[in-house]
């Protein structure tokens, strides 16, 4: 679930934010918007509440963990994954990969590859590849920009 703390070290409002003060804390409790379960006794981070957690047929799935797995792919040097919204399972999962060459990577191939690294509701449904990731000027994924990119991906595709 979503991890919340507080005590002497929390702050306890937003400075002249009373809405947004309202939005991130519940009975005394800020939330974090950092999701985690706990194995083996300790936590585990999965990734931000807003982007990085996929809800799919009703599992919550770690993009983040997804993307790991996308990583060890020999021909995968960069990628986000990302949930799109899907009529059947609420979220469907899909990758934006930066290759680590010019060779074309298609869906099907890429499913195979991921058949015994994945449970198969973590398996993409979608796939883009991309020369580059869109990044903020820190060097971090924007994750509405890769959701983009299946926006324009798709409206290309209409006639």
């Amino acid at each position: 679930g979503e991890i919340q703390v507080r005590g002497p070290g929390v702050f306890t409002a937003y400075w002249n934010r009373d809405e947004a003060t309202t939005a991130a804390f519940e009975d005394g409790w800020f939330r974090t918007g950092d999701v985690a379960v706990v194995e083996r006794g300790a936590y585990r981070i999965m990734g931000r509440l807003s982007v990085d957690i996929i809800k799919s047929g009703g599992y919550k799935l770690s993009a983040l963990e997804i993307e790991s797995a996308l990583l060890e792919h020999p021909r995968i040097s960069e990628c986000a994954v990302v949930g799109l919204p899907d009529e059947t399972w609420g979220e469907a999962v899909a990758a934006v990969c930066v290759l680590a060459d010019d060779e074309p990577l298609e869906l099907h191939a890429l499913r195979d590859w991921c058949r015994g690294r994945l449970s198969p509701y973590k398996i993409p449904q979608r796939l883009l590849t991309v020369a580059t990731l869109p990044r903020n000027a820190l060097g971090k994924t924007l994750k509405p920009d890769v959701k983009a990119l299946f926006a324009a991906a798709d409206a290309s595709r209409r006639p």
